[in-house]
C-alpha cells in the first residue's frame, strides 16, 4: 500500500491541515444545522483565532520554507476566516454576505486546480470548500436555508478530509487509493 503523505510532510503543512480541517468542520456543521441550537455564528472564535490567525501564520511559514502553493492556500485562506469572524456582528447585507463568499469561492476553484498534482485527497479538501462556498454565496443571495445546509455539509466534508489528511501524516495513514494490478497480457505503453 502507497503511504503517501505529501499533505502533511512538514509540521506547518499538517498544523495548516488540522487548522483548516477544525475550523471546516465547525463553521460546516453550524450551516447544517446538525446539532440543534448551534449554528454557524457560534463557529466565529474557532474562525477568528484557529482558521485565521492560525492559517496566515501557518502560511508565512510555508512560504518561508519554499512552499508556495501551501504558502498561499493557508494564507489567502486565513485571510478568508479573519475578515468571516471579525464580520460576523457586522450588519452586511445578504447580497455583500453572498458576494464575499463568492469572491472567496474563487480562491477555492484556484486552490482545486492548483492542487492538481497533489493527489485527490488535497483537491477533494480544496474543491469541497469550493463547492461549500458557492453554495453559501447562493444561499445569501437568494435568501435559501436548504441551499445554506447543504453547502454546510459539503464545508464539513471538505473539513474532514483536511482532518484526515493531518492525521493520516501524523499517523503515517496511507492518502492514496493502492492501483490495481494489470491482467496478465496487458501491457502499458508509452
Amino acid at each position: 500500500m502507497d503511504n503517501d503523505v505529501s499533505a502533511g510532510s512538514s509540521t506547518s503543512s499538517t498544523l495548516g491541515q488540522l487548522a483548516l480541517g477544525l475550523t471546516l468542520l465547525g463553521f460546516g456543521l453550524g450551516y447544517a444545522e446538525v446539532i440543534s441550537g448551534v449554528t454557524a455564528a457560534d463557529a466565529v472564535g474557532l474562525a477568528l483565532w484557529v482558521g485565521g490567525v492560525t492559517l496566515f501564520i501557518t502560511g508565512l511559514l510555508e512560504f518561508r520554507a519554499g512552499n508556495g502553493f501551501n504558502g498561499t492556500a493557508f494564507a489567502g485562506l486565513g485571510a478568508f476566516w479573519f475578515a468571516w469572524g471579525r464580520a460576523a456582528d457586522a450588519q452586511a447585507s445578504a447580497e455583500a454576505a453572498g458576494l464575499f463568499l463568492l469572491l472567496f469561492a474563487l480562491l477555492a476553484l484556484t486552490l482545486t486546480l492548483g492542487a492538481a498534482g497533489d493527489g485527490f485527497l488535497a483537491q477533494a479538501v480544496y474543491g469541497l470548500l469550493f463547492v461549500s462556498l458557492l453554495l453559501l454565496g447562493i444561499a445569501q443571495l437568494a435568501g435559501s436555508g436548504g441551499l445554506a445546509q447543504v453547502g454546510g455539509w459539503a464545508g464539513a466534508l471538505s473539513g474532514a478530509a483536511a482532518w484526515y489528511s493531518a492525521t493520516a501524516g501524523l499517523a503515517k495513514w496511507p492518502t492514496v487509493l493502492p492501483g490495481r494490478a494489470a491482467n496478465r497480457g496487458v501491457t502499458v505503453s508509452g
